[in-house]
């Protein structure tokens, strides 16, 4: 892969980041707010893991047969905006408005993980967005494998630094609000992840037209 192919594939990378948050970023915000960055990074991790499972799927042609089945594409979608949208209103509806910042609502490093693992994986348009993308900066007249090593192994570091510089933001802005109350601190990340469960049900319901 040249350097000119490379740095252009950057470019395009910072197109694509520079938007609004997705849902997985909002879902580190939440975390973030809520149990500290150092607990959020097992969200963080959760979700390059299933970055990496939906690259590898791409690479090896899966993204194709997601694509040819409708039925399968819309279930996973809305069984990602329920459990999404669950999430939220858990928060939301959360018994621990009054309790004490250091002990409310903590959750396990594996629940965090589940979290981060489940919300990306739920999203199926990544596939494909993966197999659109490769594609178009690996040149076939060299080996292709290490040439996607290279650009998902980018990929997931810009997408890890963005997603721990959202959870540090959002630590900083809960630590403003947090002597209002634990709870409104709830019901800001609840709302966050509704938020992010309508973005994943407004996306184009056609599977063939996403890349």
């Amino acid at each position: 892969m040249s350097v000119e192919t490379y740095l252009l594939y950057m470019a395009a990378l910072g197109v694509f980041f520079a938007t609004p948050p997705d849902t997985s970023q909002l879902l580190v915000i939440a975390n973030s707010a809520r149990h500290g960055l150092k607990k959020s990074a097992w969200t963080i991790a959760g979700d390059l893991t299933a970055n990496a499972l939906q690259m590898t799927a791409a690479a090896f042609g899966i993204a194709a047969v997601i694509a040819a089945s409708a039925e399968v594409f819309q279930i996973v979608k809305w069984l990602g905006v329920a459990y999404i949208a669950w999430i939220g209103l858990r928060l939301i509806l959360s018994n621990s408005r009054d309790a004490e910042p250091a002990t409310a609502g903590v959750r396990s490093s594996a629940a965090l993980f589940r979290q981060g693992f489940i919300t990306s994986s739920a999203n199926p348009f990544a596939v494909m967005f993966f197999a659109a993308l490769f594609p178009q900066f690996i040149n076939p007249d060299v080996p292709t494998l290490p040439q996607l090593a290279i650009l998902g192994g980018t990929y997931l570091l810009v997408d890890g630094v963005i997603l721990l510089a959202w959870g540090w933001l959002a630590v900083g802005v809960a630590a403003r609000i947090r002597t209002q109350g634990f709870g409104l601190i709830n019901r800001i990340c609840g709302t966050l992840m509704l938020g992010a469960a309508v973005l994943l049900a407004i996306k184009d319901v056609e599977p063939q037209r996403n890349g």
